[in-house]
This record gives structure tokens, C-alpha cells and sequence, in this order.
């Protein structure tokens, strides 16, 4: 099956062809560095981490660049605030971007461009803009005229009489036309400026991403990705500016736009102050329930940031990885056999029916929901074949191993079941968990210690009265040899917290 990826442009799923095979240009826009970064700006990125993966599995080598914007209004306003210079603001949130994004365990970009580091490309671009009579300047000030880009609107599907009537009526009397947008913003007094044709001035927002594109991957790409946020008017703007640039060359063969979070079913953004930066979850969480909560979603479908949400994620991070746990506990050394019988055979049978089948999603413009619900059923009959408490054969061990290999593969693609301790794991959700349930380890710790007391005094009531007691509150106990161990009874949690 060939991959087909949904391009914005033409509202269409289409077979993914790029123009110069095996490379595939990709371009992603990156955040604005002036804070800590929310939630949403790494839907994005573990997305794209996703599409760049799946590309290379396929064979493609794909040069990924992904931007900072690290000169803005926000910056430098922050700048001001805490008496430093927007270089030391911009580069220590660069620094915290990368903090988040290695804790999530994302394969690295090709590169990592800064605007600071392509301003002679922007200028150079700006220039063939009003060479081409595409753009012109006033009092120092370069604005893109919408009226020489016949095609202004294809990407978001815009006209331009249209959003003429919901300009309002105090608008720049620099522009010729309302709509038209800035390539070269003018000094202000006191703030980061750089010296142009024009005078001293900063780039407008628009032109940073085509200057970095033709700087780093030249006049014409394959892949454009961003948030749906960004659509219009900044891709929008893009296209006209890069192809004006550019007379009879396609800027972007396949423009690729991620969904939102939405919280409580409301946008979310600063402006209504519900966000969440990513620090603060992975102070609570471990990565792979935010990567799960992405990747379980369609890219093109809103994820409401809720605790139902994170929860649910949690329910699936404990189906998988329980099964990997029991998988690596009886697969300990075990090397498949090359004559597999009975029902290991048919396990590994049907498992490279799965993969097959794992790919086919991918392939369909990255149908994650249905590459997790394989998962699950891959899973379930593990589980059927390898019960829990069950009777140690090598035929078991066989059909643990097959499972492990298959989430090792796919764990690769998705950055995601990659933590080294499937066990230790499991025990840090488990500690999430009973947080949830109001409770403390040291409370769990102190009552199996009782417990264990009354066994010792052969006090096998109040012993029996204690599991009941923890059992009740959702816990499960596991004796050994060497004391007690306690696991929250996952099902019993999952099932009480469903919506």
C-alpha cells in the first residue's frame, strides 16, 4: 500500500510522492522562544517525530527542519521586563525546548535554525519581492502586496473581498491594500533592530520561515507541517511570498496541519489562561502518558486536555506495559526457536499479520486510533495465550519473546513503550495512581508491615483483615518469600474512573 498524507492544500488524501525520491524535504514551524513552552506546542512535535520515522522506515532520507523564532515582540518585551537582552531570553528558553523535548525521547531534527541566523537570506528575499514588484516600501517599513499573487487564499480557501469586509476600519494607511502584510518591520526606539536596505529594522513573521526554508532546503519542498493555528494567515502568507519569490515554482508539494488541545472543549491559549506548559505535566507525568495522549489521537482530530484524558492514556500505557513486564520476565535470555510449533507458531503468525496490518494504518495518512487498537488486540492475545500466574513452558517463553520484538519495532517508529524497566514503570504509575486514589505508599508501606506482624503471630484474622482492608481500596498484594509487594489494581481503578 502506498503512504497517502492528507494535504491541506488541496483538501485531499494523496499518494505521497516526493520530488526528488529518496530525499524528502520537510519543514516544521517551531515555537516562539520566550517562555516555557505548553502542551500544545509538543503535540507538533511528537507528531512530526512520527511522520519523519515513518518516512525513513519507508526508505526516504528526509532532511527535517524545524525553527525558533527567536526575534518577536514577546521576546523583546521580556526582554525589557527583567532588564536583559532578547539573545539571553531567546536562547535560555531554547535551551529549556530542549530539556522537554529530550525527556520525551524524540529523535533529534536535522537542524535547528534560528531567524537571528538568516538575515541576509530574508533580506535577500525581501529584495526579489520588491524587484519583482510584489512588494514595496514605506518609511522604512516592506509590505507584500496581496494583489500581485493572483492565487492569495488556495491554502485556507480565503477570499480576499471577504476578509476586506472584516478589516477593521482603523487599519495601517501605509498599506496600499488593508490586507497587506509586513516583510520589514522599522526600528522602534530602544528595541532589537538590525541594519537592511530599508534602514534599521526586524524581520515581520511571515518571511523568517521562507528564508530559512530556501536557506536550508532550497526554493521547493515536500512536507510543510504545523499547527492548525498557523493555517491562515501565516501559511497562507508564505505561499504567496515564497512562489512570488519564486516565479513557476511550487514552494510546498504537501502542506500538513496537526489538530489543537482543547480544554474543557474551549481553545486553548494564553489569552484565556488555560494552558499548560509542558514542564509543569512532565513534573507530574512521565513523557510516555503525553505521548500516548497524542499519538492515540488522529493528528487531524482535537485531543481535549483533560483528566479523563490523561487518565485514559494511563489505562493504556498499563495495558501494554503489563504485558511487556510479564512478556520480559518469562522471555529472560530465551532465543526464538527456529521451529516454532503449536501455538507459538501461530502466534508469530498472526503477529506478522498485525504488522502488516500496523503498516497498512500508517500508511493510510497515519491512522494511529487503528495502530493502537491492533495493539491492543496483539495484547489481549498475548494475554489469552500467557494467563497471569500460568505455568512457565518454553513454548510460553517463545510467545513472550515474539512480543517483545513486535513493540520493540514499534516502539522505534512512535518513540514511545521505550522505558528500559517495564517493571519500574509500571511501579511509578503505580504511585500515580494511588495519588489519585488519596493515598499515601507510606500509609500502604505501614499496613503491610501490620500485616505482616500478625502472620508472624499467627494472627491470621486481623492478617486477613488488613489484605481486605487494602483490597478494598483498590490494591493488590503479592506474596513472596522475601516480604510483600503492593500494585494498585488497575482494573478496578480504570473502570471506576471511566466517564
Amino acid at each position: 500500500m502506498a503512504f497517502k498524507l492528507f494535504n491541506t492544500l488541496n483538501k485531499t488524501l494523496e499518494d505521497f510522492k516526493p520530488l526528488k525520491a529518496p530525499l524528502v524535504k520537510m519543514y516544521c514551524c517551531g515555537p516562539t522562544v520566550y517562555d516555557l513552552l505548553h502542551v500544545g506546542n509538543f503535540r507538533g512535535a511528537v507528531f512530526y517525530n512520527l511522520l519523519r520515522n515513518h518516512l525513513e522506515d519507508l526508505g526516504y532520507e528526509v532532511q527535517f527542519v524545524y525553527n525558533f523564532t527567536d526575534i518577536d515582540d514577546k521576546i523583546i518585551k521580556k526582554a525589557k521586563t527583567l532588564n536583559t537582552t532578547p539573545s539571553e531570553i531567546s536562547e535560555k528558553y531554547i535551551k529549556e525546548f530542549f530539556k522537554d523535548f529530550n525527556t520525551l525521547k524524540l529523535k533529534p531534527h536535522s537542524i535547528n535554525p534560528k531567524v537571528t541566523e538568516s538575515l541576509d537570506e530574508v533580506i535577500r528575499v525581501i529584495q526579489i519581492l520588491i524587484d519583482n514588484k510584489k512588494a514595496y516600501c514605506v518609511d522604512g517599513e516592506v509590505f507584500f502586496s496581496i494583489e500581485s499573487f493572483e492565487t492569495y487564499g488556495k491554502l485556507s480557501g480565503r477570499k480576499t473581498d471577504e476578509l476586506l469586509n472584516g478589516v477593521r476600519k482603523s487599519v495601517d494607511t501605509k498599506k496600499k491594500n488593508p490586507l497587506d502584510f509586513s516583510l520589514w518591520k522599522p526600528a522602534k526606539t530602544d528595541e532589537q533592530s538590525f541594519d537592511s536596505p530599508w534602514g534599521k529594522g526586524r524581520p515581520g513573521w511571515h518571511i523568517e520561515c521562507t528564508a530559512m526554508i530556501h536557506k536550508h532546503l532550497g526554493e521547493q519542498i515536500d512536507i510543510h507541517g504545523g499547527g492548525l493555528d498557523l493555517l491562515f494567515p501565516h501559511h497562507e502568507n508564505e505561499i504567496a511570498q515564497a512562489e512570488a519569490s519564486c516565479p513557476g515554482k511550487q514552494h510546498v508539494k504537501y502542506w500538513v496541519h496537526n489538530n489543537m488541545f482543547t480544554f474543557s472543549g474551549s481553545k486553548m491559549s494564553k489569552s484565556l489562561g488555560n494552558t499548560r506548559t509542558m514542564r509543569a505535566f512532565l513534573d507530574e507525568y512521565p513523557g510516555e502518558i503525553f505521548k500516548f495522549m497524542v499519538l492515540s489521537a488522529h493528528y487531524r482530530s482535537e485531543i481535549d486536555f483533560s483528566d479523563q484524558s490523561i487518565i485514559k492514556a494511563m489505562d493504556g500505557l498499563s495495558r501494554v506495559y503489563s504485558a511487556l513486564s510479564k512478556a520480559s520476565e518469562h522471555a529472560h535470555n530465551q532465543k526464538i526457536d527456529a521451529t516454532l510449533t503449536g501455538d507459538a507458531l501461530k502466534f508469530e503468525e498472526y503477529i506478522k499479520e498485525k504488522t502488516v496490518s500496523v503498516l497498512d494504518h500508517y500508511n493510510n495518512d497515519l491512522a494511529t486510533p487503528k495502530v493502537f487498537a491492533d495493539f491492543f488486540d496483539v495484547v489481549r492475545h498475548f494475554n489469552s495465550l500467557v494467563p497471569n500466574n500460568t505455568k512457565l513452558t518454553p513454548e510460553k517463553k517463545e510467545i513472550s519473546c515474539i512480543i517483545l520484538e513486535f513493540f520493540e519495532n514499534q516502539s522505534k517508529k512512535l518513540s514511545l513503550f521505550n522505558e528500559k524497566s517495564y517493571r519500574e514503570f509500571l511501579k511509578s504509575m503505580d504511585h500515580l495512581l494511588i495519588e489519585k486514589m488519596n493515598l499515601k505508599a507510606e500509609w500502604i508501606e505501614k499496613r503491610i508491615n501490620f500485616r505482616l506482624e500478625a502472620k508472624t503471630n499467627k494472627d491470621y484474622s486481623l492478617a486477613d483483615t488488613i489484605r481486605d482492608e487494602l483490597t478494598s481500596k483498590g490494591l493488590l498484594l503479592k506474596d513472596h518469600n522475601e516480604g510483600t509487594d503492593w500494585e494498585v489494581d488497575r482494573a478496578y481503578f480504570f473502570n471506576k474512573h471511566k466517564s
